[in-house]
C-alpha cells in the first residue's frame, strides 16, 4: 500500500484528544503526547511523552518536529501555546464546553486530518453514536436534582456551571452547585468550598470523581459530613469529563446513574 501524500506529525497535549486521535485511526501519525495521555494504553505506549499538560517539555517537543499540536484552552497554558507558535506550523486549539460541542470537535479533526484514510468514516460513526445518546437523554423527563461534583479535597473543589462536566450532568437533570459560572478559562471554573456554605444542606447527591483527585470508598463518610442528607457516591471522572470518543459512553453512563 502506498503512503498517503499527506503525512502529518501530530502531538497531542490533552488526554481526551490523544484518545480521540486513536479512535480516528490517527495514532500512526502521532509523534508526542503528555504523560497523562494514557488511553488506549497499548497505543499510547508507543508514543513519546513530552511532560504534562501544564509543564510541557518544549525542547523535547521541538526535537520531535510536529506539524500539528493539539491543545485545549482549559487544560494547557497560554504561555505554552505562545511558545509553540515559534516552531509548530499548525496549532489546533480546542475548547469543548458541553457534550454537543463534540460534534464541532469532530468536524475540526476532519478539517485537519480528513485526507487520511478512514478518518471521515470514523468521525461520522462517533457523531452518530453521540446523536443517539443525546436523543435517549432528551426522551426522558428527568427530575431536577441538586448535585455537588467534587474533584479535589484539602481544599474541597467543585465545578462551575459552564464547565463540560456540569453540562454533562445537566443532560439528566442534575444541576451542579454552586450556582455560578467561571468563564471560559481560569481557576474560577473550579470553585473552592469552605464546607460551611448554606446551600450544602439542600444538595441531593454528592458525586466523588475518580479524577483529578482519586476519591475512593474511604472518602465517602468524609464527604457525607458536607451534605448530611445527600446520597454520596463514587463516579467515573473519565466518563464524565473526557470529551471525544467518551462523550456518548459518558451520557449512557449518566443515564444509568440517574435511573437507579
Amino acid at each position: 500500500m502506498s503512503k498517503p501524500a499527506f503525512a502529518p506529525r501530530i502531538a497531542s497535549l490533552v488526554p481526551s484528544l490523544s484518545e480521540l486521535l486513536a479512535a480516528l485511526g490517527l495514532a500512526p501519525w502521532m509523534v508526542a503526547r503528555t504523560g497523562f495521555c494514557i488511553h488506549p494504553a497499548e497505543v499510547m505506549a508507543a508514543v513519546p511523552k513530552v511532560g504534562g499538560t501544564k509543564d510541557v517539555n518544549l525542547a523535547k517537543l521541538r526535537r520531535l518536529a510536529p506539524t500539528h499540536v493539539l491543545v485545549n484552552m482549559d487544560e494547557n497554558r497560554l504561555d505554552t501555546v505562545q511558545a509553540l507558535r515559534e516552531f509548530v506550523p499548525e496549532i489546533v486549539i480546542t475548547h469543548p464546553q458541553g457534550p454537543a460541542d463534540n460534534l464541532a470537535l469532530l468536524d475540526q479533526m476532519v478539517g485537519c486530518f480528513g485526507a487520511l484514510p478512514g478518518v471521515r468514516e470514523r468521525a461520522e460513526a462517533l457523531a452518530q453514536a453521540l446523536h443517539a445518546e443525546q436523543a435517549r437523554c432528551a426522551a426522558q423527563a428527568w427530575p431536577v436534582q441538586r448535585v455537588l461534583y467534587l474533584i479535589w479535597r484539602e481544599p474541597w473543589m467543585t465545578v462551575a456551571r459552564d464547565t463540560y462536566i456540569a453540562r454533562m450532568l445537566a443532560q439528566v437533570g442534575w444541576q451542579s452547585w454552586p450556582a455560578i459560572e467561571g468563564g471560559e478559562t481560569g481557576a474560577a471554573r473550579y470553585p473552592v468550598l469552605s464546607g460551611t456554605e448554606p446551600w450544602l444542606c439542600q444538595i441531593d447527591r454528592v458525586l466523588l470523581s475518580s479524577e483529578p483527585y482519586r476519591f475512593d470508598a474511604s472518602h465517602l463518610a468524609l464527604a457525607q459530613t458536607l451534605c448530611a442528607q445527600a446520597r454520596v457516591q463514587l463516579v467515573d471522572g473519565e466518563l464524565l469529563s473526557w470529551y471525544g470518543p467518551r462523550a456518548a459512553q459518558g451520557l449512557a453512563y449518566l443515564r444509568g446513574l440517574a435511573e437507579r
